[in-house]
């Protein structure tokens, strides 16, 4: 039986072969850097995240229009967006990021399980400032080299976030040339959700990059835990995806700190 990392490797693959990172647009990025505005934040700096499904809750929020959500992240104040480009289990897509992309002008991150230059491609004609690596599948040898991926991207203008769930693969995320580095509070194997994960990788630690927790995060108590712990931005979706007013729940999380 599939685990749940392989499961989410395979329908990349599955993503790849069915033609779904094949783009012929070509649209430009933001030009600004996520980290600088991270580092320089006087709130808190939230990356915002479009996303419908996921494999923990299944459907989040019916489909609808990813602009009008979007640009009520904006307006509230995130510093950054997430879309989802997966198709399976995410309801995803590289032409829903798109549509998000011509609208708004801050940085967004192409959410998905990058596996494969084609995605890194697809990642850059979207017009996609940072793409996503979860370190774990690189540790347990489940996709090519990471560091192959990171050059990649680089020498076509996308920077990248490195995803860590442990302390051993937070290390490891921070040896790379990775331009952000996560902390997701959720383990892929089981799906649980613990904020502390945040907390005891770097109370554990000394890191040189800029770091952002991820998963779990749900209220202003929530941002100024992980912001205590050392955390500098905060990647939240389930929770701002499932409030029936998405600029105001944005507004008061950046508000927090």
């Amino acid at each position: 039986m599939e685990n749940i990392l392989e499961k989410l490797v395979n329908n990349s693959r599955k993503a790849i072969d069915n033609g779904v990172y094949n783009i012929s647009e070509s649209l430009s990025n933001s030009g600004i850097d996520l980290g600088e505005t991270i580092v320089n934040s006087q709130n808190a700096p939230l990356i915002t995240e479009v996303k419908f499904s996921s494999p923990a809750l299944g459907n989040i929020r019916k489909v609808s229009d990813p602009v009008d959500i979007a640009m009520q992240m904006v307006n509230g104040g995130a510093s950054a967006l997430s879309v989802l480009t997966q198709p399976f289990l995410f309801d995803g897509s590289p032409e829903l990021f798109m549509k998000v992309r011509k609208v708004v002008e801050i940085p967004m991150v192409m959410k998905d399980i990058t596996i494969d230059k084609i995605q890194i491609d697809a990642a850059k004609k979207i017009g996609a400032d940072y793409f996503l690596l979860i370190q774990s599948l690189f540790d347990k040898k489940m996709v090519v080299e990471m560091d192959e991926l990171i050059d990649y991207g680089h020498k076509n203008g996308v920077k990248v976030i490195v995803e860590a769930h442990t302390l051993d693969e937070f290390e490891n995320a921070c040896k790379t040339n990775a331009d952000i580095v996560g902390i997701n509070n959720r383990n892929l194997d089981t799906l649980k959700i613990d904020l502390n994960t945040t907390k005891n990788i770097l109370e554990k630690s000394n890191p040189s990059k800029i770091i952002i927790s991820e998963s779990g995060i749900e209220s202003k108590d929530d941002i100024r835990f992980l912001h205590k712990c050392g955390a500098k931005g905060y990647l939240i979706g389930t929770a701002i995806m499932k409030n029936d007013n998405i600029e105001q729940t944005v507004r008061g999380l950046v508000n927090s700190i």
